[in-house]
C-alpha cells in the first residue's frame, strides 16, 4: 500500500520536513512518485523513520542511527557491531553523567554559599566564581 508523505510523518511521529531531510541524507530511500507527483512511500519508510527516532531517543546521533540502519540489514553478523555501538554509547552517557554530577556539585556549593551570605554582602559568590579566569592546564 502506498503512503503519502503526511501519512508516514504521522505514523512515525515526525514532521514532513524530517522525511525530506532523511531523503537528502540518504537515510530514507527516495520514494516513487504517483502520476500526480505525490511521493508514495512503503510501510518500510515508517519502520525506518521510527527506528531512527528511537535510536536518537537512546542518545545516538543521526550518523550513528544511519550506521545502525546499515547493521539492521547486515544479517547475522550485525550483533557484535550493534553491541559495540551500544557499549560505546553507554560509555559516552556515563561520562556525561559524571560531568553533570560535577557541575551540579559545584553549582550547589555556590548556591549554598550565596544563601549563607549576609543580606548586606556587596559581592555574590556565584557571580565571583563565574568571573574567575580558569587555570591553564
Amino acid at each position: 500500500m502506498a503512503l503519502r508523505t503526511s501519512d508516514v510523518a504521522k505514523a512515525a511521529g515526525v514532521n514532513v520536513q524530517t522525511l525530506r531531510y532523511y531523503e537528502r541524507e540518504g537515510i530514507l530511500p527516495a520514494p516513487r512518485r504517483a502520476t500526480s507527483g505525490y511521493r508514495q512511500y512503503t510501510d518500510e519508510a515508517v519502520r525506518i523513520v521510527t527506528f531512527v527516532k528511537r535510536a536518537q531517543e537512546l542518545g545516538f546521533t543521526l550518523r550513528d542511527a544511519k550506521e545502525l540502519l546499515r547493521l539492521r540489514s547486515a544479517g547475522p553478523k550485525r550483533a557484535p557491531a550493534a553491541r559495540a555501538a551500544a557499549t560505546a554509547k553507554l560509555a559516552d552517557i556515563d561520562e556525561k553523567i559524571r560531568d553533570l554530577s560535577a557541575m551540579r556539585a559545584a553549582l550547589s556549593s555556590l548556591a549554598e554559599a550565596c544563601a549563607c551570605a549576609t543580606g548586606g554582602a556587596v559581592t555574590c559568590p556565584i557571580l565571583e566564581a563565574l568571573e574567575k579566569t580558569p587555570n591553564p592546564s
